[in-house]
């Protein structure tokens, strides 16, 4: 899948929604409601003040597997919440509903993405485990607020995401690459930003790599593989490690069937993103 394929959308007000055009001050549930209800856009500032995490839901079949690669991959897949087997239900967010509460699903069959969908309903079969990845976009209120500029919101488009070079530990039938977000940095900045995301382990940390983006096997930070570029300049480009792996994992190893996230379109929990931070 590239970026032109993953149908990430920039950040703008809400549309047909009176009272609610900062999306940065909704509550999570209200936010929740309005993708329930049909809004398909990306989820960056989204109730600022609540944690985001990716989705991937597969077979109970593949679920061990996918549980161990989790495990074997912690800061690329910090696990936050795993589901009953069959329940769209998740500790994450009283009376939300994973089938329907995030703005946009892939549907995946042997590898590759077969439908983008609002509602993933009619493909949630009996048999699925739903699987909730922390996200770095749970951390970015706190780089804001201690002065750290965050480019993909400034610009209005979803953060650049890139597979990279590096192998993921493999788990039964998944393996991978490691896939990476990536943020440009003032250079007076990047020991403010390692020290502030280092306390939110489980949604990734600190960055995996900074500076040289070649050293991922990235050629062009103007091309991501999901996301939307953005302008770096002079800043130092950081990498963190990003849930997209888990679908990196899911092409790679032609699972048989998968609901992933759109990247970009999260799930909002009702979990105050400070409740991450150590």
């Amino acid at each position: 899948m590239s970026a032109a394929t993953n149908g990430v959308a920039a950040v703008g007000p809400v549309t047909g929604a009176p009272g609610a055009d900062d999306p940065a001050e909704l509550t999570a549930a209200r936010a929740r409601a309005l993708f329930r209800g049909g809004l398909d856009t990306a989820t960056i500032g989204w109730a600022s003040r609540h944690a985001q995490a990716n989705l991937i839901a597969v077979p109970r079949s593949a679920a061990y597997d996918l549980l161990l690669f989790a495990q074997r991959n912690q800061q690329a897949c910090p696990l936050l919440d795993v589901t009953d087997v069959g329940s769209p239900a998740t500790v994450l967010a009283e009376g939300a509903d994973l089938r329907t509460d995030l703005p946009a699903y892939l549907v995946w069959r042997d590898g590759e993405v077969v439908d983008r969908v609002t509602d993933a309903t009619p493909y949630w079969r009996e048999d699925m485990v739903g699987f909730l990845v922390g996200c770095s976009l749970t951390f970015e209120l706190a780089l804001m607020e201690a002065g750290v500029p965050i480019r993909h919101i400034e610009e209005g488009v979803t953060d650049p995401m890139y597979v990279t070079n590096r192998a993921t530990r493999p788990a039964g039938a998944l393996s991978g690459p490691l896939v990476v977000s990536m943020r440009p940095i003032p250079a007076h900045l990047v020991t403010t930003t390692v020290r502030i995301t280092d306390r939110f382990p489980d949604v990734h940390g600190a960055p995996v790599h900074i500076g040289d983006p070649e050293a991922l096997g990235v050629a062009d930070l103007g091309r991501p593989d999901f996301g939307d570029p953005v302008t770096v300049g002079d800043d130092v480009p950081a990498f963190w490690a990003c849930g997209v792996t888990t679908q990196a994992a899911v092409a790679a190893s032609r699972l048989e069937f998968a609901i992933t996230h759109v990247p970009g379109r999260m799930f909002v929990t009702d979990v105050p993103h400070s409740t991450y931070m150590r």
